[in-house]
């Protein structure tokens, strides 16, 4: 079964060739004024099998809270955010789970970034949950 997303306009669309290998949510700052929302669903896939239709804009934040620059793709003619890329994992970008065209299945594996968490989300028991970024 393919597994496909798009931005909302569908200039950008793209596919993987295998589910995700890691699955989690970010609470940053940045993440949530990049979503315009709460927190950032992210689904980990080798860049290897990730493969983009159309020609994503980049934004190169490197104002973050741990100091590592983070690329951030999203469609330059809708805005959707589409992956990021960071530093620390050169082999993997992070999917934005909204532009999958089917996310019934999506269950986070880690929440980082909660000490910066919206006061009215409530972190589900049993999921692994980290005040800053992965160590």
């Amino acid at each position: 079964m393919a597994i496909t997303g798009q931005c909302l306009c569908g200039n950008i669309t793209y596919g993987i060739d295998n589910p995700p290998a890691i699955t989690g949510v970010c609470h940053c700052k940045n993440c949530q004024r990049q979503a315009g929302s709460a927190f950032s669903t992210l689904a980990g896939v080798q860049v290897s099998e990730l493969h983009i239709s159309g020609e994503p804009k980049l934004y190169l934040d490197a104002d973050t809270s741990s100091g590592n620059r983070v690329q951030r793709f999203f469609c330059g003619d809708c805005g959707s955010p589409i992956y990021s890329a960071i530093q620390s994992s050169p082999d993997m970008v992070f999917l934005k789970t909204g532009t999958l065209d089917d996310n019934s299945t999506f269950q986070p594996q880690f929440h980082v970034w909660c000490d910066t968490k919206q006061g009215w989300f409530d972190l589900p028991e049993g999921v692994r949950a980290m005040p800053r970024g992965s160590s």
